[in-house]
């Protein structure tokens, strides 16, 4: 990954959100390293991002403007520990290669735009929505349940899983399926109930 100079002003971005270490079952004694591409706008990560005892903060920044609100252009520092969510599951569901983002952080008035929940941890650049072939959706859900960390949002009709740093919940047709006894999940449950009311699955 090539380091551009101009980059570490986007560490410059404001006040930066206090941010929650990172699990710690996460692997310590080596590099964490991403390949992504926003899918809307074209711009690329690929390397480490972490030495395995931090983040790297210019990876970070790096990542961040990759990972920008694609409507405005509005950088937002983004959580780490989303980026974690994301290695963890492309390693636990054995992908290789460049991971597809619809989308990262979003500004309030994209949020609203695209129809987002209202608390919705894009908001707090803290979520990304992957897209996958969609045979591939079902494993890459098993593997975020199995992780136990965040939120997990499948869209299979839609072609993306949603992942973040929140608190640990799930929706959306394929979670269920991987996981029948979340049938018996409040959350699932009312997850459940707001599609039925909308008509569709919740937003991410």
């Amino acid at each position: 990954m090539q380091r551009r100079p101009w980059l570490l002003a986007a560490l410059a971005l404001g006040a930066r959100p206090a941010f929650a270490a990172t699990n710690a079952r996460t692997d310590r004694s080596s590099p964490r390293r991403l390949t992504l591409r926003h899918e809307a706008t074209g711009a690329r990560f690929s390397g480490p991002y972490h030495n395995g005892a931090a983040p790297d903060p210019v990876a970070l920044a790096e990542l961040s403007i990759v990972l920008a609100d694609h409507h405005s252009g509005v950088v937002h520092a983004f959580d780490p520990a989303a980026l974690d969510v994301l290695w963890q599951v492309t390693r636990r569901a054995g992908l290789r290669g460049e991971s597809a983002i619809l989308s990262g952080y979003r500004t309030p008035a994209t949020n609203a735009m695209v129809d987002g929940a209202g608390d919705s941890q894009h908001l707090r650049a803290a979520a990304m929505d992957v897209m996958l072939p969609t045979a591939g959706i079902p494993g890459f859900v098993e593997a975020a349940l199995a992780l136990g960390l965040g939120g997990v949002g499948s869209y299979p009709r839609r072609g993306f899983v949603h992942l973040d740093s929140g608190p640990p919940r799930h929706w959306g047709e394929a979670a269920l399926a991987a996981r029948p006894a979340a049938r018996h999940d409040p959350l699932a449950r009312m997850a459940e109930a707001w599609a039925a009311t909308r008509g569709r699955l919740p937003a991410p």
